[in-house]
């Protein structure tokens, strides 16, 4: 099932800030999927519940909500230095 969210739901996300427009949900057994377009680059983004928090709301006592977890960046390879040239 599909749903437009009406009026949109701002949300935190792995990509930064966003506002939520669509709500799949596939069942019972999977997650609810969040589609979100994100404020800092206007892309769209698809992201199970899992990966999404609500924004900060003083009103709610929702004052300091963490960002969804993120994957740490990747360390480059280290370098591999051969015999030739090296003193």
């Amino acid at each position: 099932m599909m749903i437009q969210l009406n009026p949109p739901i701002p949300l935190n996300t792995p990509k930064g800030k966003g506002v939520a427009h669509i709500l799949i949900d596939y069942g019972p057994e999977l997650h609810l999927h969040w589609t979100v377009i994100i404020e800092d680059t206007g892309e769209l983004w698809t992201f199970s519940n899992a990966d999404v928090r609500a924004l900060t709301n003083v009103t709610l006592g929702r004052e300091n909500p963490r960002r969804p977890w993120q994957p740490p960046a990747p360390t480059p390879a280290p370098s591999k230095i051969n015999g030739a040239g090296a003193r």
